[in-house]
């Protein structure tokens, strides 16, 4: 078993995976220091840690002095951020708009990356999302009652190989797609946003399929999916929630595989093998 510095950092967006993480990291005897994001953090998701420090978007100076003077030298990226929120809660400090300048592409992958590098450079190492919470990764196979038909196999294949090229351009990690036609994909608007969008157009019977991106780095931006994302496809009548098996975190499972059965949706984790073969 490795041996890691007492203290460790979170930067933390929104949803509940900065407060599973905070109880992982404390069970293992770790100090949790962490940044929370004003307007998307939910202060009860990071009250069980032993310091935390609310930034506004874009204040990179501020977390890195934060860190240096709590002495944290190790820190994971939890949570998710608005995508939408650069464009108008964005509020960078001078650390942050001198990064912000250099970088080319304002993608997910572009400014994560950008973020990590930044951070190492003052001597803070970015670890993987998943340390302590490896068992959150989605598993293979069907997790509901009802299995999937011919046609919706087709279905995930064929959303597979598009959800894999907008990934590879880094736009988005998920498409809707039914009777092999694309009915949506995922943009800055996120995955609760497509699945609307596409299961308007569907009508019903839509199929979601959820891939990691080719350059998945599992320091940051893991796919996610949860109940709410059951719940939005259910709210389109939609037929398959379709995600990438190991390479994404699953969040409330009992909870969102109930809903899929009441639903009558079909959840399944799909894993691809090293001949493009998927295995349902």
């Amino acid at each position: 078993m490795p041996s890691y510095p007492e203290k460790i950092g979170i930067i933390a967006g929104s949803g509940q995976f900065p407060l599973l993480f905070i109880k992982a990291a404390h069970e293992a005897g770790r100090i949790v220091v962490v940044v929370a994001h004003k307007g998307e953090t939910q202060p009860e998701v990071v009250a069980p840690a032993d310091t935390v420090c609310w930034v506004k978007l874009g204040q990179l100076g501020k977390i890195i002095s934060f860190f240096h003077k709590e002495g944290v030298g190790e820190t994971v990226f939890l949570g998710a951020i608005t995508k939408t929120q650069i464009f108008r809660d964005l509020f960078p400090d001078l650390k942050g708009l001198s990064l912000w300048n250099t970088i080319n592409s304002k993608q997910d992958d572009g400014i994560l990356r950008a973020v990590a590098g930044a951070l190492e450079k003052e001597n803070i190492k970015v670890l993987e999302s998943t340390l302590y919470l490896r068992h959150l990764l989605f598993p293979a196979g069907v997790l509901t009652k009802k299995k999937l038909t011919p046609s919706q196999r087709d279905d995930i294949e064929f959303g597979w190989r598009h959800a894999r090229a907008i990934g590879r351009l880094d736009i988005g990690q998920c498409v809707v797609v039914r009777n092999l036609s694309v009915l949506a994909v995922e943009a800055i608007d996120g995955t609760d946003a497509t699945i609307l969008r596409g299961g308007r157009l569907a009508r019903e019977k839509a199929v979601v399929v959820k891939v990691k991106k080719p350059s998945q780095d599992f320091r940051f931006d893991l796919p996610a999916t949860g109940l709410k994302t059951v719940e939005e496809l259910a709210s389109v009548r939609g037929a398959v929630l379709a995600v990438e098996a190991g390479q994404s975190l699953l969040f409330d499972r009992e909870a969102m595989v109930k809903a899929a059965d009441k639903a009558g949706i079909v959840v399944v984790g799909v894993t691809e093998t090293a001949d493009g073969t998927l295995e349902f």
